[in-house]
């Protein structure tokens, strides 16, 4: 540090926080209600806790728990001790999750009892880990879970250690913050590394683009594994807003949270807005003050932005990637937008938006890194350059040098540039499906799908859904002589994939092919979505 200059991170956000608001609420939880100064005074235990288990210097500590107090606790108390924080997907097989743990080299592992329990197949690998912190849920279902030899319960490592403030960890604003995985498109996850620089300045694009300030009060709908809750979980606490967490989003509870506790901001997929639209078709009720919704992964829909428009719900679209700390543009609503019929207004917030207040550069590029014409109709790659694009991917220089070549990050996606500068994507190159708000890689399921000894070959693409927004089906050829049945094939998947992952329906049929012989994935993707609109329209 020096007299001008002091790295800039999100762990000086709370701290400022709990001394100017110590008393006001900071968690609620069940009936539980925490206030500021007793959440930093539990992140500072944990950082002391986790010292005392002998983690150094960006050490990496993975948190396995549903959207719980301890994973805001989490995101302020691990970097306090200098590590660095894996926060991994809950929706993931215990074999997934044992090669983030494997491939992070996390020395800790601080998990949700129930959750824990499922890592039994991986037991073996756990005992990698120096210690298992195990926190005991009371919202969640009761026990007993399996637990391991030797782990530690969380709260007792609380209470056992000192609530005086650690010696600040970050002497370096670009030492990594976080790693967050991603399938990608290629199957093999990739473990994207966040800093403190760029966390800090996405929390504060978080706070200044949605309006969050001490008066706030936001529902964790979106999962805080998801690019660590898009920089919410620091940003939310840091601007004193108090966070209402909910281990599982089910609408009647997110409906009544909002009202009981007044709360006036919430994140998420598309899913979360449909299921109050369908909540309020079955049991009408409209919410008496404005509450913000963020969305991303799919554009909302005409019908959906006319049902939160009668929920008094006011939606913003964002768009992101791992890659970007989640959301990098917003779909900012002119002035002159709300004076649109809801079609003509849906048709403009659909798009992508422009870049944050603090992101940097965006811009659509051909295949000769050139500007395409601001025409809403020329195609070109999405790519992004700036403060808030990934340090790197974790332990693959070669996959980092690709995503950054030319001096952009190219994030895969196909766009086109409109005459106001807002962008709107048209494909997803590598054909990742977005399902609920989870990203699923294509090849990653079609690799699974051609080990079954029936198969010949598989595609698989997206279908819509009412519920998900899209699902995946797989298209499958099967081997002279051998007989399949969809059910088979699914059940197959579902002991190697996350369930999410796994195809929705498998049709049997031969695959259309280009004249080169490559898969025409489009023309199945257009089948399903035949009288559909899709977010890839007339992709190929």
């Amino acid at each position: 540090m020096s007299v001008n200059r002091v790295p800039l991170t999100p762990l000086t956000l709370l701290k400022r926080t709990a001394a100017v608001h110590p008393s006001r609420t900071a968690i609620v939880y069940g009936p539980g209600r925490t206030s500021f100064a007793a959440y930093q005074e539990r992140v500072f235990r944990l950082a002391h806790a986790l010292r005392a288990l002998g983690l150094h210097a960006e050490d990496r500590v993975a948190v396995l728990a549903p959207n719980i107090p301890l994973v805001l606790e989490a995101h302020y108390g691990i970097p306090w001790a200098g590590g660095v924080i894996v926060a991994i997907n809950t929706r993931l097989n215990a074999k997934e999750v044992g090669y983030i743990l494997e491939h992070s080299g996390s020395r800790v592992l601080i998990a949700d009892a129930a959750l824990l329990a499922g890592l039994e197949p991986i037991a073996q690998q756990l005992s990698g880990l120096a210690r298992i912190l195990v926190a005991e849920d009371s919202e969640a279902e009761p026990g007993p879970f399996w637990r391991p030899a030797g782990v530690q319960d969380y709260e007792a490592a609380l209470a056992a250690a000192p609530a005086t403030e650690p010696p600040f960890p970050v002497t370096d604003e670009l030492q990594t913050l976080a790693i967050n995985y991603t399938s990608g498109t290629t199957g093999a996850p990739k473990g994207v590394m966040f800093t403190h620089r760029g966390a800090l300045l996405n929390s504060v694009n978080d706070g200044l683009q949605n309006g969050l300030d001490a008066h706030s009060v936001y529902l964790w709908t979106l999962p805080m594994f998801h690019c660590n809750g898009w920089c919410f979980s620091w940003a939310a606490p840091g601007l004193g807003a108090t966070s209402v967490c909910l281990r599982q989003v089910e609408p009647r509870r997110v409906r009544d949270l909002i009202v009981r506790e007044g709360v006036t901001h919430f994140c998420g997929a598309p899913i979360v807005l449909q299921m109050l639209a369908q909540l309020a078709e079955a049991e009408p009720f409209r919410f008496e003050t404005p509450v913000r919704s963020a969305t991303g992964g799919a554009p909302p829909s005409p019908t959906l932005l006319a049902a939160m428009q009668r929920l008094n719900v006011q939606v913003t679209h964002l768009y992101g990637l791992t890659e970007t700390y989640g959301p990098c543009t917003i779909g900012e609503v002119q002035e002159d937008w709300v004076r649109l019929p809801v079609d003509a207004l849906a048709a403009k917030m659909a798009r992508q938006g422009v870049p944050h207040l603090l992101a940097g550069d965006l811009a659509v590029l051909d295949a000769q890194r050139r500007p395409v014409p601001a025409d809403g109709k020329t195609m070109g790659e999405v790519c992004l350059r700036g403060n808030t694009v990934m340090k790197g991917y974790y332990r693959d220089p070669e996959a980092t040098a690709q995503a950054f070549q030319g001096g952009w990050f190219h994030t895969g996606d196909l766009g086109v540039l409109h005459a106001d500068g807002y962008i709107e994507l048209r494909d997803r190159a590598k054909d990742i499906i977005i399902s609920g708000g989870e990203n699923i890689s294509t090849i990653e399921v079609e690799n699974v799908l051609a080990a079954h000894p029936d198969v010949a070959e598989a595609a698989v693409v997206s279908r819509p859904d009412d519920k998900w927004g899209e699902v995946p089906v797989a298209f499958v050829t099967v081997k002279p002589g051998r007989a399949l049945t969809a059910e088979a094939v699914i059940a197959f998947c579902r002991g190697q994939l996350a369930h999410f992952k796994c195809p929705k329906d498998v049709l049997f049929e031969p695959l259309p092919r280009t004249s080169t012989g490559k898969v025409q994935k489009f023309a199945l993707r257009e089948r399903l979505w035949a009288g559909r609109p899709s977010r890839i329209q007339g992709a190929r």
